[in-house]
């Protein structure tokens, strides 16, 4: 089904779009740099930040389905989800600024404030981010539709993961420059702690103006059917007897254990295995320290996953959500194990395998997020209940859990091998660094692939699900097309 009175305008994708806008400056910065902030930075010993990540896991196995129930039934002139940005940008600013302060508490104090304010930014990240991600399967009810607003989405994603990547490291050390201070030795030095909490005032106050716009610009159209009694009971048991949604979880959280791992120990591969570099390239040429050589990796990296996300759709309506995903990921886990090769004068080769794997897997977010809209209809046609919200705040976890395991595994080998900050590493060490950041996360990326060949919704068995749900409402007289405003 795809008729003009399901279609969204181009406005209104954009508005939802920034909602992706606002929450990628934080998960960019939890996927990139967190493991680097409390290592390097806060100097939390790395063992105890893996921990902290792990257990912070735990905790989001029980909010993050909690919010997607909670979500499920609220009732609001706005809506089911879309009130909740208007409700938590605020408190998620404020929370990151502390988050990513370092306070003068001794060792222990230190620990106990890193492990507040760490629960406390993803307790405020769930609360926000959950019912924002729900919309997608709300917004409208046709599955192309969706396709083309989930690719709006992370265009914008990708956008906020460029800013992050070009310009956090940069802002850290011109707000650490200008609030310098002198150390024992008399020597004027930049006050890096103070550079990484003015980042964050300056990201807080953007991401409260996008989640505003996203509030403010979009709508909810797809309710649960009028007669639908919610009973949590019922939603958990719908969704662990949901086979496609079941499949989907396991390939997205083999898929994040991938980008999470590499992730984690990117800023550290290029601090000490690569280090500073002298370039002779066109416009760059001279000396240049690791902060600018891994921004410009990133950098270039979310580029090629935003020119990913573009050509996503076109790729996709030709072969089908499922397949694209396998193809796509497999071109990218051969461009991740083969940086296990190149040396560190090897520049050039490096950044080459960031572009391949970028452009293919970066866009691969765009089909899970449709896919989950997709098990969310799945779920109404067989039951005759709809549990947007849980199903895709379930999703949402094994993100984190994905994301929170990789931290965790990466920490601890580094740990294991006798990783110290801000010191030469040794032979082990930068082995260490080198196989977490090439082969170890491509055998994930293996594992999700072979995961998702039994995902069985393809594109031909999702239209007649659709139908048959768009048949169901006509004759229930009840309107696809929501009150909310």
């Amino acid at each position: 089904m795809h008729d003009y009175q399901n279609r969204i305008t181009l406005k209104e994708k954009i508005c939802f779009g920034f909602g992706d806008l606002a929450s990628v400056l934080y998960w960019q910065t939890f996927m990139l740099y967190i493991t680097f902030f409390y290592t390097d930075v806060f100097l939390l010993p790395a063992g105890i930040a893996a921990t902290m990540f792990l257990v912070s896991r735990a905790f989001d196995a029980i909010t993050d389905p909690v919010m997607g129930m909670i979500a499920d039934r609220t009732q609001t002139k706005h809506g089911k989800f879309r009130p909740y940005l208007l409700w938590m940008c605020v408190p998620l600013a404020v929370t990151g600024v502390f988050t990513f302060s370092v306070p003068d508490l001794g060792e222990n104090g230190k620990i106990i404030y890193a492990y507040i304010t760490f629960f406390a930014i993803m307790l405020m990240y769930t609360a926000i981010n959950i019912p924002f991600n729900c919309m997608l399967g709300v917004i409208t009810p046709d599955t192309d539709e969706r396709t083309s607003v989930s690719s709006i989405k992370f265009i914008f994603a990708f956008t906020a993961g460029i800013v992050v990547s070009a310009t956090l490291l940069p802002l850290v050390l011109y707000f650490g420059d200008m609030y310098a201070i002198v150390n024992e030795l008399g020597e004027t030095v930049s006050n890096t702690a103070k550079g990484w909490q003015m980042t964050f005032v300056v990201y807080g106050i953007a991401a409260v103006i996008f989640f505003l716009i996203t509030f403010k610009g979009t709508k909810e159209r797809v309710q649960p059917p009028k007669s639908q009694h919610n009973s949590v009971k019922k939603d958990i048991r719908d969704l662990v007897t949901n086979k496609p949604w079941l499949i989907l979880f396991s390939t997205t959280l083999l898929f994040i254990f991938f980008a999470a791992i590499k992730s984690s120990v990117t800023v550290h591969y290029f601090r000490y295995v690569i280090g500073s570099q002298e370039l002779n390239l066109p416009f760059f040429s001279g000396e240049y320290g690791f902060e600018a050589i891994v921004s410009g990796f990133n950098t270039i990296g979310q580029i090629s996953s935003l020119i990913g996300a573009l050509i996503l759709p076109f790729v996709s309506k030709r072969i089908g959500k499922k397949e694209t995903y396998i193809v796509m990921l497999f071109v990218a886990l051969v461009a991740q194990a083969l940086l296990y090769f190149p040396t560190a004068d090897e520049l050039g080769l490096i950044f080459g395998l960031q572009i391949l794997g970028s452009l293919a897997s970066g866009a691969l977010p765009v089909v899970l997020w449709a896919m989950y809209a997709d098990t969310a209809d799945y779920a109404e046609w067989k039951t005759g209940g709809r549990a947007t919200g849980l199903i895709f705040s379930a999703s949402t976890m094994s993100q984190k859990f994905g994301w929170a395991f990789g931290a965790y595994l990466a920490l601890t080998l580094m740990a294991q091998f006798g990783f110290q900050p801000n010191v030469e590493q040794s032979a082990d060490s930068m082995g260490a660094l080198v196989l977490l950041f090439s082969v170890i996360p491509a055998l994930f990326a293996l594992l999700s692939i072979l995961m998702c060949f039994f995902y069985p919704l393809n594109e031909l068995r999702m239209h007649n699900i659709v139908n048959e749900l768009h048949e169901r409402r006509l004759q229930r007289d009840e309107p696809e097309m929501s009150q909310y405003k």
